[in-house]
């Protein structure tokens, strides 16, 4: 059978595959996983598979992880989410704003210049998941781990050294909040996942980009633009927050030893790792844009006040957002502040 016709042939059977089944102890437990990047990409290379790997070595073998990359079983990145909810796959990992307005809460994390230091914004991030949003928004999941990118960083193909050359700019963006971002700052955004991005920048549907540098080099950016923007200062413009879920009731179905060990392999370590491996990964992404002779402008304090005043109706609207359904923007946005300070961020 061929892996993009799984997703037809199984979604019929999704309600019996996310049915608890009785697992004895001895047997070997075979979890498949999706996400939407290639497997070159940093994300699975160094972050899921070692992290499986670990986890196959701490079960003597019980819990094998199958890596499924680049949507190969079928789908859109935005369907990840529903894939594991629904027991089409047993893990996925995904962008939680690629389906729009759906966790609104999570969205804190993404409100600009929130970011200082990234795995002080993931370690925050996960405490908000433990401690709140495991019970609403993903309630309907269970979620292995929590983690940001390091700083979003434009790329374009005229170059953006001043706010004013946002004005009428036509750029890709990955989630809402970032996408209304980009709409404040006076480009108009156009919403897409990753591996949109090369078709589009090519076929003119964007000039721009925005994305951190670590995912670069898996789509070939810095072939396909000249000029890439950053900011100075501990705050960065954007991060995105992602996700690893598993479906619920093959979670609960794990014998107690393995749920133990795989709660422990993952959580705060596997959030905090997948940072930490993103963030490092930014440097040689970038070397990449320098060693091809592209033009990198980094924006001094002067000119990010600037963009950080004319980015904070974004954060008004979206406490009007929250307090319209009932959340209290204001105390999530203290709170992850907080946290984020309190883990050195």
């Amino acid at each position: 059978m061929k892996r993009r016709d799984f997703i037809k042939t199984t979604a019929g059977a999704a309600a019996i595959m996310a049915a608890p089944a009785i697992v004895r102890a001895q047997d070997t437990i075979t979890l498949r996983l999706h996400q939407f990047l290639p497997p070159q990409a940093p994300v699975p290379a160094m972050i899921l598979k070692p992290w499986a790997e670990r986890l196959e070595a701490a079960t003597d073998g019980r819990i094998r992880i199958e890596h499924f990359d680049a949507m190969s079983l079928g789908g859109r990145p935005p369907e990840l989410y529903d894939q594991a909810r629904d027991g089409v796959v047993d893990l996925s990992m995904t962008v939680v704003g690629y389906t729009p307005g759906r966790f609104p809460r999570t969205e804190v994390v993404e409100l600009p210049f929130m970011m200082t230091n990234p795995v002080a914004t993931a370690r925050a991030y996960w405490d908000m998941v433990e401690s709140d949003f495991q019970n609403n928004e993903y309630s309907d999941t269970k979620v292995l781990g929590a983690w940001v990118h390091g700083p979003g960083v434009i790329h374009s193909q005229n170059g953006v050294t001043s706010l004013e050359d946002m004005q009428g700019l036509t750029l890709r963006g990955p989630t809402r909040i970032i996408n209304d971002l980009l709409s404040e700052l006076g480009a108009e955004p156009v919403g897409m996942p990753l591996p949109a991005i090369p078709e589009a920048i090519s076929r003119g549907v964007v000039q721009a980009t925005v994305i951190p540098w670590e995912v670069t080099s898996s789509i070939r950016l810095s072939e396909l633009v000249s000029h890439h923007t950053e900011f100075s200062g501990n705050e960065a413009l954007y991060t995105a927050a992602i996700v690893l879920v598993m479906n619920k009731a093959r979670y609960e179905a794990l014998p107690e030893d393995l749920r133990a060990i795989l709660d422990e392999q993952s959580g705060a370590a596997l959030s905090s790792f997948a940072t930490q491996v993103m963030w490092d990964m930014d440097a040689p992404a970038r070397d990449i844009a320098v060693n091809a002779g592209n033009t990198i402008v980094t924006l001094d304090e002067a000119e990010v006040t600037r963009w950080k005043d004319a980015a904070q109706p974004v954060v008004d609207r979206w406490v009007a957002e929250m307090g319209a359904q009932g959340i209290d923007g204001t105390a999530l946005i203290e709170r992850a502040r907080s946290l984020i300070a309190q883990h050195g961020g």
